[in-house]
């Protein structure tokens, strides 16, 4: 709807900020099929980077380090490829003078023990140290990447941990009853499909509440929600709060531990939820999984608002999750590198 909004306005310059979040395969088509062929200036925030490259031009690259905005000609890719070329060249830069700079200081130390004119020698090669280090180059930095991490799943996991044998669904502005034959059980994964407004959503939150229709969750299986608009979150409790309030098995030490491996820490940790940027609050989300240690993993849409540097790790940490996991995903790229057991197709 918000996305209507801004389009029906006929703008002259249209601001888009994350605009494929919560779009299924065909909107997204849509909405790239629309820019590309808009007379309008489209200025677009995005970690799709296949749905930026579509119809880029242009990169107004934000660093995070110098906090100083960048314009690049090309896509997405280009820049990615100049700044890695431009970090390669000024690392060998400094090498070369490092190793200046090392070769004039064995110098230093045998002329400054030989006494007489050797000792103004070495003032001099003092003076070349110097003026070497001034030639130094600050490399560019990037922002960081998450740690590598594991979620750790519920111990005593047997048998059936989740079933689902009728599911409702919304098609064609009317509901409608379908079967199914869904039987998770521990380290299976599950993958829900279907267009948008089907009911992917309503199904997974109606599983976390235990209301879902045909669809029964064993007992005492804890539950992992990770849900697209972070509802799931308190946002006036504090990160601390809501770490420490997942888990009482872990010392405070552990949970600032953890928090920093997601790249929250120092002052972040006392900053209410609803303060944070939805980057920040997926990774709150991610942290409190892991300090979970759920059963059952029920994500809807894990990858929006998460810079794609930490996608490949985040796919790697479910791929790995010896629980039960029912994922959405709009993502092919991320879905890609799970390993997927059944496929429920909402739509068929």
């Amino acid at each position: 709807m918000l996305l209507a909004q801004a389009l029906i306005q006929d703008p002259d310059l249209l601001l888009l900020d994350e605009p494929t979040n919560n779009l299924d395969k065909e909107g997204i088509a849509h909405l790239t099929e629309f820019i590309l062929y808009s007379p309008k200036t489209c200025i677009v925030i995005s970690h799709d980077a296949d749905f930026l490259n579509a119809f880029t031009e242009g990169v107004l690259y934000l660093d995070v380090m110098t906090r100083k905005v960048e314009q690049y000609v090309g896509n997405y890719f280009d820049v990615v490829e100049e700044i890695a070329t431009r970090i390669e060249k000024e690392n060998r830069k400094n090498a070369q003078i490092a190793k200046g700079i090392q070769d004039s200081k064995d110098k230093i130390n045998f002329f400054a023990h030989k006494g007489g004119k050797m000792r103004l020698v070495a003032k001099k090669m003092r003076e070349k140290v110097e003026a070497y280090e001034s030639e130094k180059i600050e490399v560019r930095r990037e922002d960081k990447t998450i740690r590598p991490f594991t979620i750790p799943a519920q111990e005593g996991l047997s048998g059936e941990i989740l079933g689902i044998t009728e599911f409702s669904i919304v098609k064609n502005h009317s509901g409608a009853i379908k079967k199914a034959s869904i039987s998770l059980r521990k380290n299976q994964h599950l993958q829900l499909v279907g267009p948008n407004g089907i009911g992917k959503s309503t199904l997974l939150e109606s599983l976390v509440k235990g209301t879902a229709m045909g669809a029964s969750i064993a007992r005492d299986v804890k539950i992992g929600y990770y849900r697209q608009d972070f509802s799931m979150l308190n946002f006036e409790e504090t990160v601390l709060q809501s770490l420490t309030g997942i888990t009482q098995k872990h010392r405070e030490e552990e949970i600032r531990s953890i928090a920093a491996g997601f790249l929250i820490h120092g002052e972040m940790m006392h900053h209410k939820i609803g303060h944070l940027s939805e980057g920040q609050k997926g990774l709150v989300a991610l942290a409190r999984l892991v300090l979970q240690e759920p059963g059952l993993l029920i994500l809807d849409e894990p990858t929006n608002h998460i810079n794609f540097r930490h996608l490949p790790v985040i796919a790697e940490a479910l791929d790995q999750y010896q629980g039960a996991i029912v994922l959405v995903s709009h993502v092919p790229e991320f879905v890609e590198q799970i390993r997927i057991d059944e496929i429920l197709n909402l739509d068929r």
